[in-house]
């Protein structure tokens, strides 16, 4: 099928079809009728776009639940999936996920999606226009913009959505909502999360060489909404997270895992300001690295959130590339630190906790409370912690939307967008920090730096630096379109 005729067809079925699926439940199949077809308390139908790599461990989850079949499979490299695809041999085999979605989306309840960063958006909302459920890999968009029009068409289309931060349905994170809840630590006003990423290459510039592009990926495809630009070798499968054009960095990386406790405890929105500070490498006395293709190679974040109900402003600092916090003195000279690299530490008016990555090994601090003190279970525990992400997705999709189950998934759109949006802030900080401007001279500047963003966040727009805005939403390539 050609693009054009794709595309086209595409947008008819939408648009012919958005009135007619206003309430959208899983489809019995004996309804839907069709040879093979099957009765309404069977398996749900998920279609997985990005089936290598960390989409490979997603599939594999939700068929591990006993209640999904991976009807559909889609992937832009034959190589990334032939264990996917030796895995579901009955799944059939897609490149172009528009083209899965045009010919299948009647045999489609639920659409996994695996990508890269920079394809989240467009694939995620060509299926909940389609009003398919939709499980996406975090963070859950490339831009902030992105972020908010799938929370809001999420809601309209009355979705089951989920994040794949699987830490937030750890017993660690609701450990710490209930110590919080007891009023253990009071007022939270300072948080501290930290990791050790990248541990991919960042802070360089990019190849002014191409490669051959292996016969196994249609890179075209691959691209998607990023700018045209050659391949080289070793973007693929995995450093692609320290470039702009495709990832978001250690921040899209780790923040989306080691922020979600804050969020999840204090309930918090969109931030009112950032401000950043990030490493700087030289080659020669006064030769700065400017690499403003790849994110730096450390950087220190600094969110700040408006109080709410009477409670201070939270400041809380995003630190990676190895830098930490200063230990609380509560701790110990030889206890560890979260969980080594990674962490987040809460400061209340009354005292600290701390956790390490995905909320695991919650400690109040001194470490020694935390076998001593006892306060209720305030929050209901997902079945399976922290590995029944998955199931519980699978389970909110098959009870339908306002369920118990799609009110107890523990990152649904509603939760990880302002997550996400918060993640994605502090890429906007960074970038903007890179912002090159002139003088009256003419002479190179760097406006952006040592300034403090003002966020105006129900309108998506920094208030007191035009040029940040640029990064709210990225401009697609031709003939991509996030469809709103």
């Amino acid at each position: 099928m050609s693009k054009k005729k794709l595309d086209n067809s595409r947008r008819d079925f939408i648009r012919n079809s958005a009135m007619a699926l206003g309430g959208f439940y899983i489809m019995p199949r004996h309804v839907l009728g069709g040879k093979g077809f099957t009765a309404p308390s069977d398996k749900l139908q998920i279609a997985g776009i990005g089936a290598g790599g960390k989409g490979e461990g997603d599939l594999w989850s939700f068929y591990q639940s006993g209640k999904a079949d991976i009807a559909f499979l889609c992937d832009v490299d034959d190589r990334q999936s032939v264990t996917s695809r030796k895995r579901y041999p009955n799944a059939k085999y897609y490149k172009d996920y528009r083209e899965m979605l045009d010919k299948e989306h009647m045999h489609i309840d639920a659409v996994s999606v695996s990508t890269p960063d920079h394809m989240h958006g467009v694939q995620a909302m060509a299926a909940m226009q389609l009003k398919k459920h939709v499980y996406v890999q975090k963070p859950m968009a490339h831009d902030i913009y992105e972020a908010r029009m799938m929370t809001q068409v999420a809601k309209a289309n009355n979705l089951v959505t989920q994040m794949g931060n699987q830490g937030s349905s750890g017993d660690g994170v609701r450990m710490l909502q209930d110590w919080y809840n007891a009023g253990l630590i009071g007022d939270v006003h300072t948080i501290y999360c930290y990791t050790d990423r990248p541990v991919w290459p960042q802070g360089v510039v990019r190849p002014t060489t191409s490669s051959a592009i292996p016969a196994e990926l249609d890179f075209n495809l691959w691209l998607g909404t990023a700018p045209q630009k050659d391949y080289f070798e070793g973007l693929l499968p995995f450093n692609w997270r320290g470039w702009w054009d495709y990832g978001t960095g250690a921040l899209g990386d780790m923040a989306c895992h080691i922020m979600a406790p804050a969020f999840a405890v204090l309930g918090l929105g969109y931030p009112v300001a950032a401000e950043c500070s990030v490493a700087t490498r030289y080659t020669a006395p006064w030769q700065r690295v400017y690499s403003p293709d790849s994110p730096p190679a450390a950087s220190h974040i600094i969110l700040t959130f408006k109080g709410q109900n009477g409670k201070p402003d939270v400041k809380l600092h995003w630190m990676d590339g190895g830098i930490q916090p200063e230990r609380p003195a509560e701790l110990g000279p030889n206890e560890v630190m979260g969980d080594g690299g990674n962490g987040v530490i809460f400061e209340g008016t009354k005292g600290k906790m701390m956790a390490g990555t995905y909320g695991v090994n919650p400690q109040l601090l001194p470490t020694n409370l935390t076998k001593t003190t006892k306060v209720p279970e305030t929050v209901e525990r997902v079945k399976g912690g922290e590995s029944g992400h998955y199931a519980a997705w699978v389970e909110a999709c098959i009870a339908g939307p306002g369920s118990k189950e799609h009110k107890m998934l523990s990152s649904h759109f509603d939760i990880a967008g302002p997550l996400t949006e918060s993640v994605l802030m502090g890429n906007l900080a960074i970038r903007s920090y890179d912002y090159k401007g002139n003088d009256k001279k003419g002479l190179t500047t760097y406006p952006g730096r040592n300034i403090q963003l003002l966020w105006d966040g129900p309108n998506m727009k920094i208030t007191n630096f035009d040029p940040a805005n640029q990064f709210v939403k990225r401009t697609y390539r031709d003939g991509w379109t996030l469809g709103v």
